[in-house]
């Protein structure tokens, strides 16, 4: 496969989760009940609350002293046991030579959009943080929604590559997905990659969240299906939960020799290297050990109680519709079914949504669907299940696994007390909503039936 090169850079405008950061904090400071002092039940944002592995810690502090450049592609050690790694967990056997480090996968996929021309294809609903780079870079895209089932229809994937005539088309592929915790099995990504075979599609596989899948046998990574086709991006910041580490590594597709050379001079110019510590503290995260695969392990499994319930919860009240998480620890709500009574009451779009669920009495923070990518109108919200002491919610799970139906609900409410309390403000704040409009109904009929 032939890969073509572009470059364009403008002014970017405000990323989505930076809007909604300062919107909630203005909420949050204007609001003048003593109840507001809590804070905000925080189904917004998305960061693993647990700590970092002790092992990566303990590397980050017998590597601080390292102050020299590394290595634009990264620290050899690095790049081999990410290798490794990729043989281990995902049966990828990749040849370090094709790994490239990077401060965090956002910036990798940048890069990947900065150097590679074409159309970009983006599926709805999707990650907050795709479309502002894509409208940074000035490229070219089409959105493609997906259906009832929230995953890429193959043949509407290929309707769509039809009528675009860029040499090149670029899809962005988020699996597992955010923002609704779904899971593409080796069937659907073969089907998907039939058709970026037929069309020429280059695949950009966000794959951040792989290890959090829930039974992780069910994870297949996309460049093992199509390699010669997929860059693959992963890193520490969802299965490390070391976001603020800011390491990303992304394999190249076999056979891309011209467009290493074109990717490296992109890094150089814009970084020159990660972090020498971080490289170094990375190289004890990636490396294969019984501590971090009971690490994995435990977090996962208390992500997937944690979802579970969410789900149960969420779908519970009437007329709520929700994705059943297999991964992450997002899911997508649908409100739709309310969208008559919220209109009555001039909630018009989802961001309105948004705004009237983080003022007093109701204090719940989420993301609307307009930040999803998908239209304005539509009620639908990315519900991320974290709020809680992921410290010592892993401590406790580890002192009493919970095994039975009861036993998760239990730990649940012991330990997650915001993420319950968080959903009974949901239910209240569309119960509230409901009785509005019977009063405003029953208003109505009465001012008409009063004679003249």
């Amino acid at each position: 496969m032939r890969f073509i090169v572009d470059q364009q850079v403008e002014d970017i405008e405000l990323p989505e989760n930076l809007k909604l950061n300062t919107f909630l904090q203005e909420f949050h400071s204007d609001c003048k009940h003593p109840e507001c002092n809590f804070g905000f039940y925080g189904f917004a944002f998305g960061q693993s609350p647990f700590p970092v592995p002790k092992l990566v810690q303990e590397a980050l502090i017998k590597n601080a002293h390292k102050g020299e450049y590394a290595a634009v592609p990264g620290i050899p050690e690095l790049r081999q046991a990410i290798s490794k790694y990729n043989k281990h967990y995902f049966s990828m056997d990749i040849d370090p030579q094709r790994i490239y480090v990077g401060p965090g996968t956002k910036e990798l996929i940048f890069n990947l959009l900065e150097i590679l021309h074409g159309t970009v294809i983006l599926p709805t609903p999707a990650w907050l943080g795709y479309l502002p780079q894509i409208r940074f870079l000035k490229k070219n895209y089409h959105m493609l929604p997906t259906r009832a089932n929230r995953k890429i229809s193959p043949s509407d994937l290929r309707k769509l590559a039809l009528r675009l005539h860029d040499r090149q088309k670029i899809l962005i592929l988020n699996n597992p997905h955010n923002p609704t915790g779904l899971l593409y099995d080796m069937l659907e990504l073969e089907e998907i990659a039939d058709v970026c075979r037929e069309q020429s599609i280059t695949v950009i596989s966000d794959e951040i969240y792989a290890q959090t899948t829930y039974d992780f046998s069910k994870f297949v990574s996309m460049g093992k299906i199509y390699p010669e086709g997929t860059f693959v991006t992963n890193g520490l910041s969802k299965s490390h939960a070391a976001g603020g580490y800011r390491l990303g590594y992304v394999i190249f597709p076999q056979h891309a020799v011209d467009l290493k050379a074109q990717f490296k001079k992109i890094l150089a110019t814009e970084y020159t290297a990660v972090s020498t510590p971080i490289q170094n503290a990375a190289v004890a995260g990636f490396e294969i050990s019984n501590d971090l695969n009971e690490y994995f392990d435990v977090t996962r499994n208390i992500h997937k109680i944690m979802g579970d319930y969410t789900y149960h919860a969420l779908t519970a009240i009437e007329g709520v519709k929700a994705t059943k998480p297999e991964a992450t620890f997002y899911l997508l709500a649908d409100f739709n079914t309310f969208a008559p009574e919220l209109q009555k009451s001039k909630i018009t779009t989802s961001q309105r949504l948004s705004e009237s669920l983080i003022v007093h009495p109701y204090h719940t923070a989420i993301v609307g669907g307009d930040s999803l990518v998908l239209e304005r109108t539509d009620y639908s919200a990315r519900i991320a299940y974290v709020d809680y002491d992921g410290a010592q919610v892993y401590e406790n799970y580890l002192n009493q696994k919970p095994k039975t139906t009861s036993d998760r609900l239990e730990f649940v409410k012991s330990n997650a007390p915001k993420i319950v309390a968080g959903i009974k403000m949901i239910e209240k704040f569309f119960e509230q909503l409901k009785q509005d409009a019977v009063r405003d109904l029953k208003t109505k009929k009465d001012s008409l039936s009063v004679p003249g």
